[in-house]
């Protein structure tokens, strides 16, 4: 199958690559995997040879129609299920109760497929995920957090597990691909909703103009005086910069405003 630009698709064509990103995924037998993206199938046969049950979501309808063909008797038993859609768009409240989220996926909406499960209900227990290098390290690794790693991190614990060279996949991306596992994924560090919806508010307000103090970009929420009480009251520099602090701070931020 050709790869289709359009949807950012870079087929991983080493089956021993898919064979330790499915060990990294710590399946068992018990477990139900959603892969999104299944593309040509290389990640799909460990998992099947692993889990219960694959839920794999595709868009590509040419490339659904290719997996019926390669799959035909994991299919015919319920082992596997092959849902056309876009995941962007897909209702994930479908999704069983507990199940685990393992996936080569399209690079340009990586922050929106992570974020979209971590808030969804339910959650997903864990995510083993093959993405861009840079956003792996961006999530798991950096010093200064990030509007993304701080949505990551609110609700699991990012782990950086492996590179996987660009010369792994047909075409070729012109950068290295990484693979980032999040793991006790929950929604344990918020009280309510109102807490959780207060966390989000403050951090894209926080993050929505860089170069400005966090002071002054939350302002967007509330006034300058409250803005300047708030951090006072949470032992933050007025001279702070949103990626200057960590979870903990961004947590104690939400209380002491929820107050």
């Amino acid at each position: 199958m050709r790869a289709k630009k359009s949807l950012g698709q870079n087929f991983l064509m080493h089956a021993k690559t898919a064979e330790r990103i499915a060990d990294a995924a710590m399946i068992s037998e018990n477990d139900t995997i959603v892969e999104i993206g299944p593309g040509t199938g290389m990640l799909t046969r460990p998992l099947l040879a692993r889990a219960k049950k694959v839920i794999a979501i595709e868009a590509d309808a040419e490339l659904v129609e290719e997996l019926r063909n390669t799959f035909v008797e994991e299919i015919l038993v319920g082992k596997l299920e092959l849902v056309t859609h876009d995941i962007r768009t897909f209702d994930l409240s479908l999704l069983p109760n507990k199940y685990k989220v393992v996936a080569n996926i399209p690079y340009y909406i990586t922050g929106e497929i992570i974020r979209s499960f971590l808030e969804a209900a339910p959650q997903p227990q864990s995510m083993t995920l093959l993405v861009q290098k840079e956003v792996a390290e961006r999530i798991a690794r950096s010093k200064k957090e990030s509007l993304l790693s701080l949505s990551v991190k609110v609700f699991g614990i990012p782990q950086y597990l492996f590179t996987i060279p660009r010369g792994a996949f047909i075409p070729s991306p012109k950068v290295d691909s990484a693979v980032l596992t999040i793991k006790d994924i929950s929604r344990g560090v918020f009280k309510d909703s109102k807490e959780e919806a207060l966390f989000f508010s403050l951090i894209h307000a926080g993050f929505a103009h860089k170069r400005k103090l966090l002071v002054r970009n939350l302002e967007a929420v509330f006034s300058l005086e409250k803005a300047r009480a708030v951090l006072r009251s949470s032992t933050i520099s007025e001279k702070a910069r949103a990626e200057d602090l960590s979870l903990t701070q961004w947590l104690t931020l939400v209380k002491n405003t929820a107050h």
